[in-house]
């Protein structure tokens, strides 16, 4: 055990302690959140390639069945009823083609008298910096498809604001531009926020409609299972340095000297053998 006490100094202790936290944080932050990631980018993909070639279904009917528990984001909806004249409110920082844009978002009244946001498409801002003018959406009984989308949610820290003659939003959401036109919306259930409508191309009042997400799972997956493989191999490159300061350890320990053989002492010569050696023997 004496070989193993060098682990008790503070750099070790400290070294011990960063690893189990990397590892632990690996497996239970780091991997999920990729992980998770992955799992609903994949849901996502699955919903929007089934609605593909799913029939459009009347948006009341969706509205209605708030008792349906299965995903509504991304379905194809049809709705009937009119565009409400001077609610036209921009959203900022898009971009269109790789140039700086505005969303356009609009009120759709249905015919029972609920009132749903519409995002009509995108434009490309002028010079970069300012909007177009904005067409009103056309008059009268319209009958829309598009898509169920979910609210972005409100980014803190930047309220609407009215520039350029145009109501501004930096994000969509169905509470805030409710609170921004003065008028009651109605939002559709799509879970943990409401949901509006999406148009799809060639629809009345739509401009350029907002591309939808790649059907790619992208890096989440692998990313997720970098994260693991980190959480396994950095208490694995502990236990090497530890072996390795061990083994050096070994090799600095000073060698035990070998004591010499013991030498039986000559016995004492006689005289006459002293002076035979110096003369010669006479015999």
């Amino acid at each position: 055990m004496r070989r193993l006490t060098f682990l008790l100094r503070p750099s070790w202790l400290i070294l011990a302690v960063v690893v189990a936290g990397f590892a632990y944080l690996c497996f239970t932050v780091l991997a999920p959140w990729q992980l998770g990631k992955n799992t609903s980018t994949a849901h996502r993909n699955q919903l929007i390639a089934d609605s593909v070639d799913a029939a459009p279904i009347d948006i009341t009917a969706v509205l209605d069945d708030t008792g349906n528990d299965s995903p509504v984001e991304w379905s194809r909806v049809t709705a009937t009823g009119s565009y409400l004249p001077d609610s036209t409110v921009l959203v900022r920082l898009r971009h269109l083609d790789g140039a700086p844009g505005y969303a356009v978002l609009s009120t759709f009244r249905l015919d029972d008298g609920r009132v749903l946001l519409v995002d009509r498409g995108l434009v490309a801002a002028v010079d970069g910096t300012r909007p177009p003018q904005i067409p009103e959406p056309p008059a009268g009984s319209q009958h829309i498809e598009a898509r169920v989308r979910m609210s972005e949610g409100v980014t803190p820290g930047k309220d609407p604001s009215v520039q350029d003659g145009y109501r501004q939003v930096y994000t969509i959401d169905t509470d805030q531009e409710a609170i921004v036109l003065q008028q009651p919306l109605t939002a559709i259930p799509t879970g943990e926020r409401g949901g509006y409508l999406q148009l799809d191309e060639k629809q009345p009042g739509a401009f350029t409609p907002t591309p939808l997400p790649q059907l790619d799972a992208g890096p989440y997956l692998s990313y997720g299972l970098q994260w693991l493989a980190f959480g396994i191999m950095a208490p694995l490159g502990l236990g090497y340095f530890v072996f390795a300061e061990i083994r050096e350890r070994r090799k600095e320990k000073p060698a035990i000297p070998t004591p010499a053989p013991e030498v039986a002492p000559t016995p004492a010569a006689t005289k006459e053998q002293r002076l035979a050696d110096r003369y010669g023997s006479n015999r």
